[in-house]
């Protein structure tokens, strides 16, 4: 019975750790998703005379950042 019982509990920590990954991947392609929304908004605002070229590689740099410590699948859709 013991046995079964560790097998049961692995089996639901493996689950877990499964759902907090997907959890995790989630919040960081909706990062990614908000920083390339922000560099979009930055070079539009530049083009139309609103902004300026700081903003904009202020915001390229911090997508940059994002890619370099958690890829780029994001950008894939």
């Amino acid at each position: 019975m013991a046995g079964f019982l560790d097998r049961a509990k692995e089996q639901a920590q493996s689950a877990l750790n499964q759902g907090k990954q997907k959890v995790d991947d989630v919040q960081q392609q909706r990062a990614g998703n908000d920083l390339l929304k922000k560099l979009g908004a930055a070079y539009y605002a530049e083009r139309r005379g609103s902004g300026t070229p700081d903003i904009t590689q202020q915001a390229l740099s911090a997508l940059e950042a994002h890619i370099d410590a958690h890829g780029d699948g994001f950008l894939r859709g």
